[in-house]
C-alpha cells in the first residue's frame, strides 16, 4: 500500500519537481536502495517500480542513482556476495541502459567493465543471470565495439570448475557474438575458440552439448566460415577426440555434424588439419613409448642393485595393485 501511494505520488501530474526535491533527496534514495535487500520478492518488485519512476521523473538525481547502484554492486561482488535484490536492480539498470544516448559516455563503459563483467564471478550468478545478460547485450547492441571487451571479460572469469555456470557463459557468449562485427570478432576469436574447444571436450555432456550448439547459430557459422583458417586448426583436435571416444551419444552426433560442416566449408583445409592431427598423435605415441622404455630400464636397473642400509626399495606396480 505504501509503495503504491509513493508511485502515485511520484507519477502525479500535480507534483512540483522543484519542491519535491527537498524531500526526495539523496538520503531518501539511499534508504530506498537499501530496502532492495529484502527477503520478500513482492516488496522488491514494488521497489523496482518506485525506483524506475523516480529515475524517469527526476533527471537531476540520475547520476546519483547510477552511482549508488554501482556501489551496491561493488559491495556485493568484492565484499559480501550477499544481497537479495541484485536481479531487480539489474532489471532497472537494463531499462536505464536502453535509454543511453550514443555515443556512450566513458562512465557507462567503465560500469560495464568494472561492475557488470565482475558480477559473473559470484557464486549466486544463476539468481540474476538473465537480467545481467540483458544489460550486457544492451551495451553491445548500443556499441558493437564493446563485444570484444565483453568476450575478454567472460574469458577472464570463465568458471572452469563449475559446469552449470559454464553452460550459462556459453549461452551469453553466443548472444554477444551475434551482435559483433567481423572486425571485433577477429580480435577475440583465437582465445574464444580455445575455450570453446575445451568445452567441446568436457566430460560433462551439457557443457559439451551447449558448446556444439553454437554451430546451430547462422550468424556464428557465418563468422566461423569467414575465419575458418584460424578456427578449424583450433577446433579440429577437440572434434576428433570427441568423435573417437565421447561417452554421450547426443554429443557424439553433434560432433559429427560440426565435423561434417567444417569439411563442407573447406575440404582441403580439413584434410590438411587431419594430416597434422595424425602426425601429432604419432609423435605423442612415440614419446609415450620412449617414456615407457625409459621407466622399464630404470626398474630393471633398480631391481638388479642389492639393497644396503637405508637404500630405497623400488616396488613394482604389480606388487601394489589393489583389486577393485
Amino acid at each position: 500500500m505504501v509503495y503504491d501511494l509513493l508511485v502515485k505520488f511520484i507519477t502525479s501530474s500535480c507534483l512540483d519537481a522543484k519542491m519535491s526535491k527537498k524531500y526526495l533527496n539523496h538520503g531518501f534514495i539511499l534508504r530506498l536502495l537499501d530496502l532492495f535487500d529484502s527477503e520478500d520478492p513482492r516488496e522488491r518488485e514494488c521497489l523496482k517500480t518506485v525506483l524506475h519512476r523516480l529515475y524517469g521523473k527526476f533527471m537531476v538525481h540520475r547520476p546519483f542513482i547510477r552511482k549508488s547502484m554501482s556501489n551496491i554492486f561493488y559491495r556485493f561482488v568484492f565484499e559480501t556476495e550477499k544481497h537479495g535484490g541484485i536481479a531487480e536492480l539489474l532489471e532497472v539498470f537494463g531499462s536505464i541502459v536502453s535509454g543511453f544516448a550514443l555515443p556512450l559516455k566513458e562512465e557507462h563503459k567503465m560500469f560495464l567493465w568494472r561492475v557488470l563483467i565482475p558480477l559473473h564471478k559470484a557464486k549466486s550468478l544463476g539468481s540474476y543471470f538473465q537480467q545481467l545478460t540483458y544489460c550486457v547485450t544492451q551495451f553491445v547492441d548500443k556499441e558493437p565495439k564493446l563485444g570484444s571487451v565483453v568476450v575478454n571479460g567472460l574469458l577472464k572469469f570463465w568458471p572452469v570448475t563449475n559446469s552449470q555456470k559454464e553452460v550459462m557463459f556459453i549461452g551469453e557468449v553466443e548472444e554477444v557474438v551475434e551482435g559483433m562485427s567481423v572486425v571485433e570478432f577477429r580480435k577475440v576469436m583465437v582465445p574464444l575458440f580455445l575455450r570453446v574447444a575445451c568445452c567441446v571436450n568436457s566430460c560433462h555432456f551439457q557443457v559439451s552439448e551447449r558448446a556444439l550448439f553454437l554451430w546451430s547459430n547462422d550468424q556464428i557459422v557465418n563468422l566461423v566460415a569467414h575465419n575458418r583458417e584460424a578456427i578449424l586448426p583450433i577446433m579440429f583436435a577437440a572434434l576428433e577426440k570427441n568423435a573417437e571416444n565421447h561417452w554421450n551419444q547426443s554429443v557424439l552426433n553433434l560432433t559429427l555434424n560440426v565435423r561434417k560442416m567444417f569439411c563442407e566449408m573447406d575440404e582441403d583445409l580439413f584434410m590438411s588439419c587431419h594430416a597434422r592431427y595424425q602426425e601429432e598423435e604419432a609423435k605423442q605415441c612415440s614419446v609415450m613409448e620412449k617414456r615407457k622404455e625409459t621407466w622399464a630400464r630404470l626398474e630393471s636397473a633398480a631391481s638388479m642393485k642389492p639393497v644396503t642400509g637405508k637404500t630405497a626399495v623400488l616396488v613394482t606396480p604389480s606388487a601394489t595393485s589393489i583389486a577393485c
